[in-house]
């Protein structure tokens, strides 16, 4: 390997794992807001999506420069279009963290409100998922740092977990709503919500079954027997 390839590979694993830790944060306020219906750290995740766009883009560029100057062959291959993948999987949990921050606003606005208690408290085990979740994304990028295809692998069988409480929460919402008109509207907001939570999961396995490609040169992508 040449020194610039070295040099330029180096820097995009910077510039990942730069982007990497803006979508994490984002997933963590997004989360939070939610819990707290807290405004504040909503408007904060919604504007903080322009950077985590920026970065997506940067990430894409370098990757093909590298690309068309060096072109890598085997592992040096591999590194780049998995980062490739993981930069779009990323921007995407972006994405979604804005959606859940949005719903958080719907939630806290005193004009969709009901007066009185609180006709749908925030599930608990919408904690434990959004928990859950976010330790998905980390254990992901660790993966990719260490190039550990086994902590890669445990990401993805966390996948089934998230599946679980997904079913489990949107189940124990329906009673109440039904109960009580008041519950309808907050709750569509954390049906939508979970949803989002769930689809980050998906893309935290997306970047682990890049890394097992990545590592031991094997597609896991739509094979679940493992």
């Amino acid at each position: 390997m040449s020194k610039h390839l070295t040099r330029d590979l180096e820097a995009l694993q910077r510039q990942i794992l730069t982007m990497a830790a803006l979508v994490e944060e984002a997933v963590y306020e997004a989360s939070h807001a939610l819990s707290d219906r807290d405004i504040d750290k909503a408007h904060a995740v919604i504007s903080g999506d322009d950077a985590i766009d920026a970065m997506e883009n940067e990430v894409d560029e370098n990757c093909l420069k590298i690309l068309a100057l060096h072109q890598p062959a085997a592992g040096d291959l591999r590194r780049v279009t998995s980062v490739f993948s993981i930069a779009t999987d990323l921007e995407r949990m972006g994405d979604l963290a804005v959606a859940i921050a949005e719903r958080s606003l719907a939630l806290a606005n005193p004009s969709t409100r009901p007066t009185g208690p609180d006709p749908l408290p925030f599930p608990e085990k919408l904690q434990r998922m959004t928990d859950l979740v976010a330790g998905m994304v980390r254990q992901s990028m660790d993966a990719f740092v260490n190039l550990d295809s086994r902590q890669a692998m445990r990401v993805i069988r966390m996948d089934d977990e998230v599946d679980r409480y997904h079913a489990e929460i949107i189940a124990d919402l329906i009673a109440p709503m039904k109960a009580n008109p008041d519950a309808v509207e907050p709750g569509l907001s954390l049906f939508s919500a979970t949803r989002h939570l769930e689809r980050i999961g998906d893309h935290a396995t997306n970047i682990a079954e890049d890394v097992v490609y990545l590592v031991d040169g094997d597609s896991v992508r739509h094979r679940r027997s493992f």
